[in-house]
């Protein structure tokens, strides 16, 4: 199958579909000529689209638990920790802000892309009570320093700091414990929650659901522990642990709600 022929069978979406065409692009000529390559920032579900397309590409977002990352190839002569130095293609801009918990997601985001810049050279905005570190392509990082003003009513300050010592904010999970009859994507969603598997299975077929990153319109699939599952509207949540079964022979599970 031809690589347009791959890409169609993944997505849809034009958009998408060029997106991937670029990065298949860059990735590709990177390895061919043995030379160090990386993406714009990708969302989790464009990681996993191009992770189908090319299952040995690597991605980095600035920290371990990035959700935003960039894809890259680096030859054998160069480690990852070498490229992503001080000097390497990801930068992270400190903003501080005087009154606590006035900037939020929303107000920060508006101010970047108020300056112009691609929405892809943003990665993840880590934001706390009076500060955010913002990771950003390293290119932008001299523009925004100098553009990056306020966010909101804010005004704001910024410097650079090395990524190591940006502080990312754990993502909080809710503990819940559930049974099922069994491990399909369906009957995990409604259990987590809250709903009628029938009602679940209907949004599945919709397109409304997503495991590990991904639109799944099967409500039959099967589950893993570690599994991302989404619901739109509804939220987010993980299958932290596969338990026993009760006495009845129903399936323990131990859920992680993002909240």
């Amino acid at each position: 199958m031809d690589r347009s022929n791959r890409i169609a069978a993944v997505t849809r979406e034009k958009e998408e579909q060029m997106l991937l065409v670029r990065a298949l692009d860059k990735l590709e000529r990177g390895m061919d000529r043995e030379i160090p390559v990386h993406t714009a920032f990708l969302s989790p579900r464009e990681q996993a689209l191009l992770r189908h397309l090319l299952p040995n590409c690597t991605f980095f977002g600035g920290t371990a638990h990035a959700e935003r990352k960039v894809a890259f190839y680096l030859p054998d002569y160069l480690s990852p920790e070498d490229y992503f130095s001080e000097d390497g293609p990801i930068s992270c801009l400190r903003c501080s802000f005087y009154e606590e918990g006035a900037v939020g997601h929303r107000d920060l985001l508006g101010a970047l892309m108020g300056t112009g810049i691609r929405r892809d050279a943003v990665g993840d905005l880590c934001i706390r009570e009076k500060d955010c570190d913002i990771f950003v392509l390293a290119e932008l990082e001299h523009y925004l320093l100098d553009n990056l003003l306020s966010a909101g009513r804010q005004h704001l300050q910024m410097r650079k700091i090395p990524l190591a010592a940006a502080i990312r904010p754990p993502r909080q999970l809710k503990e819940l414990r559930v049974t099922v009859s069994t491990l399909r994507f369906d009957s995990v969603l409604a259990a987590g929650f809250h709903l009628s598997r029938s009602a679940t299975a209907d949004a599945i077929r919709a397109g409304l659901a997503s495991l590990d990153s991904l639109t799944c319109l099967k409500p039959d699939r099967t589950v893993q522990e570690g599994s991302e599952l989404s619901l739109r509207g509804k939220g987010k949540l993980k299958l932290l642990s596969v338990d026993g079964l009760t006495r009845k022979g129903r399936q323990g599970l131990t859920l992680g709600i993002y909240i």
